[in-house]
């Protein structure tokens, strides 16, 4: 099993990137706000904690996250490996994750982390609003302050998974294919 994070900042590309991996090498995507969709739609007990704290305008805890991160591995054991996408987002969450893992006898193999400059995510953001139908991509404070968030807490897990040498950082400007075949690449030597 080979388990990939897939790591950037707000429109780095990580969402285009996912879906050409998941194409690519059978990998099961597991998006924490998929899987808190999922899991509210289907009432699950899980679900049902995490809306109580949505709808109190409060942030899911790690305990509830990590619980349905579990439960979406057992329920996969038979996959090829798990892309992240955006989950860990705090070095608490990180280190969760590889505890969480470690009872399934797996561990993260690799972060591939996409690096782009702030002014070229921004203009993404306000592209990807136009299509997407994502009001926060459109308000360029929103913007600013999410990459902020990414800068003050999200880059350190990036800093913990470089302490076990797994994060490989790749220009994330430039045609989405030649990035492709850059993430490719960097799997295909580990894999």
């Amino acid at each position: 099993m080979f388990n990939l994070i897939l790591f950037g900042p707000p429109g780095s590309g990580k969402g285009t990137q996912s879906e050409k991996l998941i194409s690519t090498y059978g990998f099961k995507h597991l998006s924490t706000g998929d899987l808190l969709r999922s899991e509210i739609k289907n009432q699950t007990k899980l679900g049902l904690e995490a809306k109580s704290f949505m709808d109190n305008g409060q942030l899911v805890p790690d305990a509830v996250v990590i619980g349905m991160v579990d439960a979406a591995i057992g329920a996969n054991k038979g996959v090829n490996g798990f892309l992240f996408d955006g989950f860990p987002r705090t070095k608490a969450q990180a280190i969760a994750l590889d505890e969480l893992l470690g009872t399934h006898d797996t561990s993260i193999n690799l972060v591939l982390a996409l690096d782009v400059p702030e002014d070229e995510l921004v203009v993404r953001m306000i592209k990807r609003a136009k299509t997407s139908g994502r009001s926060d991509d459109a308000d360029e404070n929103v913007q600013k302050n999410r990459i902020a968030v990414y800068k003050n807490e999200t880059l350190a897990v990036a800093e913990h998974y470089a302490t076990f040498d797994k994060v490989i950082t790749l220009n994330g400007l430039g045609d989405i294919d030649v990035i492709f075949a850059s993430l490719c690449a960097e799997i295909d030597a580990r894999a």
